[in-house]
């Protein structure tokens, strides 16, 4: 990006910012739903899952409780919850007509996808926060290092600025703002078949094939190694070409789309 573009995207990013600062409640709504997941499997499944003969969720990572099991799991989940914002946000400036008085002025395309994606990763950040204080209250502890954590940092940020691109491209297509908001359903259900609440080693036979070949199970082991002070191995590599493609393809159908809607 040219030093223009930046102070461009910089302006954008600042708008967009301000209007979650005005809405707070976007950041609390979306940190909701996976801090409830926390206490519906930790305080009322959470017992049995553990009880229960080969399907106790911190065997596979010995020695911890099931809050220290489940976590990475929520943050997908919180991730995911974020994303119906940045369709939301998105769709309602096009309908608005934002983007087209912003055509008006000489400023590039770029700028404005980008505030969108940036506001997305801060507000998500600031969300998944606020679940991982939950969590500690609920008793989850990490003898994870400063690296350990930076690395759990960046592998979020990577999840987030991934599928981010998707919202983009649903708050694009979308001809209503439920479409542009639904889109974030099946990405929020899509960690419950995987190894977040349970290893998959306890699932029925296409069930576990599904669940071991999908996106998120990768990055929720990887997540969990990294927490817990195990070696990651190469499960993190899984994980971040997931990510890889998952971004590519999303960046790609985002400026398509916009380039065909607004020129």
């Amino acid at each position: 990006m040219s030093t223009h573009t930046l102070h461009e995207t910089a302006a954008l990013t600042r708008r967009s910012l301000r209007h979650v600062l005005r809405s707070p409640d976007t950041v609390v709504t979306t940190a909701v739903m996976p801090i409830a997941f926390l206490l519906l499997f930790v305080y009322v499944f959470g017992g049995a899952i553990q009880a229960g003969a080969g399907a106790v969720a911190a065997g596979s990572v010995p020695g911890t409780s099931y809050v220290d099991y489940l976590l990475p799991g929520i943050l997908l989940i919180t991730v995911a919850t974020g994303l119906a914002y940045t369709a939301y946000r998105l769709f309602t400036d096009l309908q608005g007509g934002i983007v087209e008085r912003l055509r008006s002025m000489p400023i590039s395309r770029a700028p404005v996808l980008w505030a969108h994606v940036l506001t997305s990763l801060a507000a998500t950040l600031v969300s998944l926060a606020v679940v991982v204080v939950a969590a500690l209250l609920m008793g989850f502890r990490s003898p994870a290092g400063p690296l350990a954590w930076l690395a759990v940092t960046g592998i979020l940020l990577l999840v987030t600025l991934a599928l981010t691109w998707w919202a983009v491209v649903a708050g694009l297509s979308a001809r209503s703002l439920d479409g542009a908001t639904a889109f974030s359903y099946p990405l929020i259900f899509l960690p419950f078949l995987s190894s977040a609440f349970v290893p998959t080693a306890t699932m029925p036979g296409p069930v576990r094939w599904f669940a071991e070949h999908q996106p998120v199970t990768p990055v929720v082991d990887s997540l969990r190694a990294l927490l817990s002070g195990q070696p990651v191995g190469a499960e993190i590599w899984v994980a971040l070409a997931w990510c890889a493609g998952v971004l590519v393809l999303g960046q790609a159908g985002a400026v398509l789309l916009f380039r065909r809607r607004v020129g």
